[in-house]
């Protein structure tokens, strides 16, 4: 699993263009990525990439870093012993690409702001 392209709006994964916010999962699975809060994540918002039990949880925080995370978040990952890296999306995607054949990791990623 590669991601690749990224640019404000826009990321590939395996070549495959996207134009939404998204979240890979460890085994591949692609999928949309919405919050309860546009600029915030909060835990049910990491309900898909919990379930996949990471080890690893990177968030694309846009373009220019605009999403925040919720202090309870990082308390709920914390307490389950999983990393977070919170960093902003061009960024998000080199950690991901670099990270990921080692450790089981989910990435979530904001596409503009």
């Amino acid at each position: 699993m590669r991601l690749s392209n990224y640019r404000f709006g826009s990321v590939s994964v395996d070549g495959v263009p996207y134009t939404e916010d998204i979240q890979v999962l460890p085994d591949g699975t692609v999928k949309g990525w919405w919050r309860q809060e546009g600029h915030r994540v909060f835990p049910d918002d990491l309900r898909d990439a919990l379930a996949a039990n990471p080890e690893l949880v990177i968030i694309g925080t846009g373009h220019s870093g605009r999403v925040q995370v919720a202090e309870e978040t990082k308390v709920l990952l914390a307490e389950k012993g999983i990393e977070l890296l919170a960093l902003k999306t061009a960024e998000a995607v080199e950690a991901f690409n670099e990270l990921s054949p080692k450790r089981r990791a989910c990435v979530l990623l904001h596409l503009t702001c």
